[in-house]
């Protein structure tokens, strides 16, 4: 008898996603509406369901620089306080219905600023929007603000972090592509941080490899790894005999940096080649601190428990799995330890127990 948990029930789990942007997030059926209402008239079709279809023939290039042109369209839809109020909200709702109770999503409020509105106006939108969602919901979602790499204002939007930490902005984040734009470039921005004893999370080791990781991790000093996937080239594996770590793959394992892997973003652009091969497997293993994510639910036509149910059909995990990464992000979120015990003793171990006795 197959007792591997179902779609269904995972569905039913609760989760923890840290790793989500908001403008990878909308839905076809949104993004048509806010196009319409602001006269964007770029999208590849005005049909929601043959507009899904075309993020997710794009997403699958293969590409980390071409999977993130789709994002024009979504960001272009996402200029006034209104839109980033509605996609917000909606992004709350659409976590609570997958069953997520914390989450941490992520935007670059420099992005926003096409219709006129400042950057703390875009912060205070999407705040809201946040905030009703996940009262109207039942989610707690966090927001993490990103700056760019490939620009110049990352000690600005660093400093609206620490602005706004005390009203929904749990950290700092830093995105876009790797190669070219190492995270050193930023350093005043990170050293601000840990002046301002600020939480930050730093994309690298998706589309570039271990230099990346070192980087984040040593020079900028980043409280998790966004991705991190290539870790695993510091991972010698050898037929009969035990994995061998090199000294940064040993040091991420020793300091329990959280690794946010998104499985099936991964396989589209290219930094893994399928699910089975999927280095998580291996680094579930070894006991790092993994975490499972979206990264864009639209672009990957992903939800968190799609994930997970991926990784069961993969790996053959069963609930003691999902729980082990679901506490994994729920130990690794930007928020105080007594939330995060809070939400791992009183909902998350209750949640996965009751799944378990149905099991």
């Amino acid at each position: 008898m197959d007792d591997r948990p179902t779609l269904d029930a995972i569905r039913r789990a609760p989760k923890v996603l840290l790793h989500d942007h908001l403008d990878g997030g909308l839905r076809p059926e949104t993004i048509v509406d806010l196009a319409r209402e602001s006269g964007y008239g770029d999208l590849p079709t005005r049909d929601p369901a043959q507009l899904g279809a075309w993020f997710a023939e794009m997403s699958n290039s293969g590409s980390l620089e071409r999977y993130l042109e789709t994002f024009s369209h979504t960001v272009g839809v996402m200029q006034s306080a209104e839109a980033l109020e509605r996609v917000a909200y909606e992004c709350a709702e659409d976590l609570a219905r997958d069953g997520v109770v914390y989450a941490e999503v992520r935007y670059a409020p420099e992005l926003h600023l096409g219709g006129g509105l400042s950057l703390e106006q875009v912060v205070e939108a999407v705040l809201k929007g946040f905030a009703d969602g996940g009262r109207d919901h039942g989610v707690q979602v966090g927001a993490l603000v990103t700056a760019m790499r490939h620009q110049a204002r990352s000690m600005e939007i660093a400093e609206l972090a620490v602005r706004y930490r005390d009203v929904g902005v749990v950290g700092f984040d830093i995105a876009g592509a790797e190669a070219g734009y190492p995270p050193t470039r930023h350093l005043d921005a990170f050293e601000y941080l840990q002046r301002e004893n600020a939480h930050f999370t730093i994309h690298a080791g998706e589309g570039f490899g271990l230099p990346s990781i070192w980087q984040a991790i040593q020079w900028c000093g980043a409280d998790r790894l966004g991705h991190g996937v290539r870790i695993i080239d510091d991972i010698v594996v050898a037929d009969g005999q035990a994995p061998e770590l090199g000294r940064l793959a040993d040091y991420v394992r020793d300091k329990r940096i959280p690794l946010e892997m998104c499985p099936t973003s991964n396989i589209q652009t290219g930094a893994a080649k399928s699910i089975a091969e999927h280095p998580i497997g291996l680094l579930r293993q070894l006991s790092f601190r993994v975490t499972v994510n979206t990264d864009n639910r639209l672009m990957s036509g992903t939800s968190l428990s799609q994930e997970f149910a991926k990784l069961v059909d993969a790996f053959g995990y069963g609930w003691d799995d999902l729980q082990w990464f679901t506490v994994n992000a729920m130990k690794s979120a930007f928020i105080g330890f007594t939330e995060r015990l809070e939400l791992i003793n009183r909902v998350i171990k209750p949640g996965f127990a009751e799944l378990k006795r149905e099991a």
